[in-house]
């Protein structure tokens, strides 16, 4: 009897150890109530800056392991509602950064303290240290609750030609006076003086995403936080990952 009991476990052991085996080597679930925006709305472009070196730290920040958008189900849902009216325009949105883990907020904030002079690019009338107080940097981030996203437009077909002075460049975007990362006043999205077309894309963004449930961070034109967050008053640390 006993041997048949332990002939019976060591089966049951050798089951259990092959079903553990079979299981992916990098599985990597996502928190519940997140999911990556390629899997609900995989039209929408993503161009995840902070994942690599074109951004204003010139450098892949901490916590960016792949260049993906994620979010809360909510905000992704939403976006894709957002997609459908664009792309009906002949239109697509295309998204720099979603949910962005505690630990890159903290790089982010770690930066700016070893100091420099204005980036032409970037920050062009601010020096690195003062990026914080001038209010350009957060020490905290409304993206670490996963239902912010910062977002542009750009034509569905054709790429557009701006290039914008300040900000991320190469985006194919329409023209928003700005690129996506302009640490400056004329990022703000109602801002004197801005060119005609600059300022009929970004009404045209700011409607869509009202619409879509999204409230504008007034001084940035691509800043948007889904209005009935799941998540109001926590920040996840996450790495991004594509799997």
């Amino acid at each position: 009897m006993n041997r048949a009991r332990q002939a019976i476990q060591r089966v049951g052991f050798c089951a259990l150890t092959l079903a553990t085996s079979a299981l992916p080597a990098h599985a990597d679930p996502l928190p519940a109530g997140f999911v990556r925006l390629a899997d609900i709305a995989p039209s929408i472009r993503q161009d995840i800056r902070y994942a690599g070196s074109d951004n204003f730290l010139h450098r892949r920040v901490n916590g960016y392991d792949a260049p993906v958008c994620i979010l809360t189900l909510q905000a992704a849902q939403a976006l894709a509602g957002v997609q459908k009216t664009m792309a009906a325009k002949g239109l697509t949105l295309v998204v720099f950064d979603c949910y962005r883990p505690a630990r890159a907020v903290a790089d982010m904030g770690e930066w700016t303290q070893e100091g420099g002079p204005p980036d032409r690019q970037w920050y062009p009338k601010v020096r690195r240290g003062d990026l914080i107080a001038k209010g350009y940097v957060g020490e905290l981030s409304t993206h670490s609750r996963g239902s912010t996203v910062d977002v542009a437009v750009a034509r569905a077909g054709d790429p557009s030609v701006s290039r914008p002075a300040c900000g991320a460049v190469d985006a194919n975007t329409l023209d928003f006076g700005t690129g996506f990362d302009c640490f400056d006043p004329m990022s703000e999205t109602i801002h004197h003086p801005l060119g005609s077309e600059a300022a009929a894309n970004r009404k045209l963004l700011v409607d869509a995403m009202r619409r879509g449930g999204f409230k504008n961070y007034a001084r940035e034109w691509w800043h948007f936080t889904l209005g009935h967050e799941p998540f109001p008053s926590r920040r996840f640390d996450f790495p991004v990952s594509a799997n």
